[in-house]
């Protein structure tokens, strides 16, 4: 078992040689011009053409002209190749040319897709994180013993109650803390379909913990932001569950496009089917292998 980051070439390899299959697993609302934006991260900062504009590590592209009338993805290809090779395929054009600078052109370290949550209304994303649920358990390991973590950081918190002296080093979590997100995952899906009446929701690993997805396309139940509040309430105070209840109601927010490689971690964001998975040995990319 090897939970590491992945090299940059690592990174290129995955994208050329194997995204386009595990691409091929993602919802049905994901299309080259589905999403508003597609968003991409970079693990260094990379240079604009613009004068005066600071390099950038983040970078978001609307699948669509201002106007609306055009596409900037005619189809998921061109997506494709946009993730491949940022600079090359930019529909800005705003990435510096990595000929004329000594700076490798930028390999992405994560791939995002916006929510939509204004003209998606019908679609619902919970985000449970293992940071969170270390970071929470940690907590309560110290209140538990006596000490007060009140006016603590977060590392010194995770460091006394011992999370960063277990598997894996180096990071801000235990195997057991992802596990306890896939569970809490699959508990979020039991409830959309059981409280909510959902008839399809689906859990993805996202490589640090679980998205979870309720599909809902009957407009007269769309979701406003009022409606989310309410399922942030009942998941995190009747449930207990650790979710990141602004990724529920924030309307810019982006997830991670299933398909993707963590690649802090060197792991594929894939569908599961049942909370036995194991993110030790399942979801490991080719090199891993």
């Amino acid at each position: 078992m090897m939970w590491r980051q992945a090299t940059r070439e690592e990174i290129q390899t995955y994208y050329r040689e194997e995204f386009t299959q595990h691409l091929a697993e993602r919802p049905e609302h994901i299309t080259a011009t589905g999403p508003l934006q597609f968003a991409l991260a970079f693990r260094e900062s990379y240079p604009t053409r613009t004068d005066g504009r600071p390099p950038r590590d983040f970078i978001r592209r609307d699948t669509r002209t201002d106007d609306g009338h055009s596409t900037h993805f005619d189809h998921m290809g061109d997506v494709l190749d946009f993730i491949r090779n940022p600079v090359r395929n930019d529909p800005l054009g705003d990435l510096a040319d990595p000929d004329t600078i000594e700076q490798r052109d930028p390999v992405p370290d994560a791939v995002y897709y916006a929510l939509d949550h204004w003209s998606r209304s019908w679609l619902i994303m919970v985000d449970i994180d293992a940071k969170d649920i270390a970071r929470d358990r940690a907590t309560r390991l110290l209140r538990d013993s006596g000490v007060d973590p009140d006016g603590c950081t977060t590392d010194d918190i995770l460091a006394t109650a011992g999370v960063l002296d277990g598997p894996p080093l180096d990071y801000p979590y235990e195997f057991t803390d992802i596990q306890t997100a896939i569970e809490q995952g699959f508990e979020v899906a039991d409830v959309f379909e059981t409280r909510f009446n959902a008839e399809e929701t689906q859990v993805f690993y996202t490589g640090q913990g679980v998205h979870v997805y309720l599909y809902d396309d009957d407009h007269p139940h769309a979701w406003d932001e009022a409606s989310r509040e309410v399922l942030n309430t009942v998941l995190t105070e009747r449930h207990g569950i650790a979710v990141d209840e602004q990724v529920t109601s924030d309307r810019r927010r982006v997830a991670r496009l299933p398909g993707s490689l963590h690649a802090d971690v060197s792991r594929i964001v894939t569908p599961i089917d049942n909370p036995g998975f194991d993110p030790r040995t399942d979801a490991t990319p080719e090199f891993l292998a």
